[in-house]
């Protein structure tokens, strides 16, 4: 007989981590009864057909006091429907899902997520989780370790997450009309949403090192924003011609399968979907080692054992490291700096990994030739299966 499983997300509207507990909550189901729990259903933008959702109404609020009695409306809730529904595992996805799933707990088994290294910014929240979780389930060993390091919490796991390699790929070859530069340039793609923590100044400033050593280099940035800022800079140092803020699209993978790099400039990341979904359109991949994630994807085992053997401080890296799956560029500045006249070594960094990669046909090819590989490390099959024993050790 299966056992009841909840899913718990703010909601299905965007990002990372509801893209997740929505493939998740459709996975699942082969294994076990699933109930996806929301807070708010405003927006719902992925794919839940299917699945057996719950919506308690209870959408985020402005001001303390009111995030508070929020917190404990949904806990109420929450707590309840689990005891109608007997639940025997709960499994939160973000932060306010945790603290409501943490505060919830009625019996059943307790999973929280720690998706990024953002999550572990809070402590208080963290001492909640370890005391409350049966286990805590994360996407990146790094934070694993500090779990265990710092809070001597030693009931986690962790798993990457999914990428759909047959859609991304299909999706890849439909044809595009309004592709922003002419055949015989080189483009560099990056999915990067506006926000400080996609590190695009430090993408601009290296782009433009490189664009006067290769006039033929193009800069393509696909995602959500205004990036007001990001566009005075292109403008400053005079390479608008060259630099396209393509915006949203439905289907960006098409963008991206017509360029020749991708770039990930992050200064934060949970597990970077959209580098893996680069490379699953076998582009050669430079990457920012960030907190959590691009060292798992681009370096091998042995590679990243001996990091880690290090220490997770990232002063100890070189400037860049070419791993077996992609290149690796040592963590970057979080602080943004948009002034056009200010080239830090970070950005020079960056720029020597980028020209590493363009300099070299031969060393272009053979990291398209591993990229699909290492990304179909990451099918949803594999993850749905490593999931389902995971979480059947729990009950």
């Amino acid at each position: 007989m299966k056992k009841n499983l909840m899913i718990i997300v703010p909601t299905l509207h965007q990002g990372g981590y509801e893209r997740v507990a929505a493939i998740t909550a459709k996975l699942m189901q082969d294994f076990f009864n699933v109930t996806l729990l929301i807070f708010d259903d405003k927006n719902a933008n992925y794919d839940v057909s299917g699945v057996d959702v719950v919506n308690i109404n209870l959408p985020s609020q402005k001001g303390k006091l009111n995030k508070a009695l929020t917190l404990v409306k949904r806990a109420g809730m929450i707590r309840k429907i689990k005891k109608e529904r007997n639940i025997d595992i709960a499994y939160s996805f973000g932060a306010t899902a945790n603290l409501s799933n943490s505060l919830s707990k009625a019996g059943e088994k307790l999973v929280t997520g720690l998706r990024c290294y953002t999550d572990m910014e809070a402590p208080r929240h963290i001492r909640l989780f370890v005391k409350k979780s049966d286990l805590i389930l994360s996407c990146s060993r790094e934070i694993m370790a500090i779990l265990e390091k710092d809070y001597k919490f030693n009931k986690t796991e962790f798993i990457y997450n999914p990428t759909d390699i047959e859609t991304i790929d299909a999706l890849g070859q439909e044809e595009i009309q309004d592709f922003p530069f002419e055949k015989g340039t080189r483009v560099i793609s990056c999915m990067a949403r506006d926000n400080y923590i996609k590190g695009i100044w430090h993408l601009i400033k290296a782009f433009y090192l490189e664009s006067k050593k290769h006039s033929d280099l193009r800069l393509m940035i696909l995602g959500r924003g205004e990036y007001k800022s990001y566009k005075e800079l292109v403008r400053k140092l005079g390479i608008e011609d060259k630099v396209c803020f393509v915006g949203v699209r439905k289907n960006p993978f098409a963008y991206v399968a017509k360029s020749d790099l991708y770039v990930l400039a992050s200064n934060h990341e949970g597990f970077p979907n959209a580098l893996l979904e680069g490379m699953a359109l076998g582009k050669p991949v430079v990457a920012a080692d960030c907190k959590t994630g691009p060292r798992e994807i681009v370096l091998s085992e042995d590679e990243l054992e001996d990091l880690l053997k290090k220490g997770t401080k990232r002063e100890l890296m070189p400037d860049f490291i070419e791993g077996a799956y992609g290149i690796l560029v040592r963590d970057m500045s979080p602080v943004e700096d948009t002034d056009e006249k200010h080239i830090t070594s970070d950005d020079v960094a960056l720029a020597h990994a980028i020209e590493a990669m363009l300099s070299s046909k031969d060393k272009m090819q053979h990291y398209s030739d591993v990229a699909r590989g290492r990304a179909c490390v990451y099918t949803p099959d594999k993850y749905a299966q490593d999931l389902q024993k995971i979480l059947n050790k729990l009950v």
